[in-house]
Parts: structure tokens; sequence; C-alpha cells
């Protein structure tokens, strides 16, 4: 099967393509599938924007204390390593609390590797992620305006 790409078009009119990695991460990577499919991403904003850190979004309410009304993932720890692009699941302190926030990475993280879950990785676009406004939570945040997978 060709790889399954993650489209994320955003309100700045940007286009971010993130390759899914089910080889890492096969149940996260169908919650993020099932989810973009439904529509659920389409509107949701990035609530937490963090300058040479990460971009993060997926909670419907704009805040970060939601999610979907799925249950939570079991954690697919992995040993891909949290560089720029490298897309990867929020959860709260308790390891498998990750349900449909997610955040991408602006630089390095090491520190996050072996206890978040990386489920791709940004192939194209990441210019975009780069620009989204800054901020927890940003005054304006930047917005996806239609999430797809192919």
């Amino acid at each position: 099967m060709a790889d399954q790409k993650l489209t994320l078009s955003l309100d700045s009119g940007g286009v971010v393509v993130i390759k899914l990695r089910p080889d890492l991460a096969p149940g996260h990577v169908e919650r993020i599938t099932e989810l973009a499919s439904e529509g659920f991403y389409d509107g949701v904003v990035f609530h937490r924007v963090i300058d040479g850190f990460m971009a993060q979004g997926g909670d419907p309410t704009g805040t970060g204390m939601s999610g979907s009304d799925k249950p939570d993932l079991k954690a697919e720890f992995n040993s891909e390593p949290h560089v720029r692009g490298t897309c990867s699941m929020a959860r709260t302190q308790v390891p498998d609390s990750a349900n449909s926030q997610f955040f991408i990475c602006f630089d390095d993280a090491h520190f996050l590797d072996g206890q978040y879950t990386v489920w791709g990785q940004v192939e194209s676009g990441m210019e975009h992620v780069d620009a989204l406004p800054k901020g927890e939570p940003p005054a304006t945040p930047g917005k996806i305006v239609k999430a797809t997978v192919s």
C-alpha cells in the first residue's frame, strides 16, 4: 500500500502534508485517519504554539482541555526521535490519555522521546507551521480549514 498522507489546509492558505507512520503507531494513525475522515479537525485551531518548540492543535473547544468523544488511546511510544517536523500525540500526565490532540515540532525536542507517541512527519509545508500565530493561546490562532487523508 502506498504511503498514507494527512493533508492540513490552513486558514493562512498554506497546505501541510504529513506522512503517516502506521509502522510506528498503528492505533494513533487509525484514530487520526478516522477523525480526519469524519471532519473532526475541520475548523479546529492551534491553541498552543510555542516558538522554537511546537504547535499543538486537535481540541474542538480550542482550550487544550478537550478531545473527541472516542476513548483515549493506549500509548504507542516508539524510538522515533522528536525532531523538526515530527508529529506526535499530546496527552495528560497519564501515558494512555492521548485522544485527538497532536503537536508538530518546530525544533528538536529530544526530552519528549519515548514519552509521547510519534505518528508522522511533515513532508511539505513546514513553513506554514512555522508561520502559525504564537501564544498559549495565540490572540488569533491559526486554524485547520480542512484535514484529509489520502
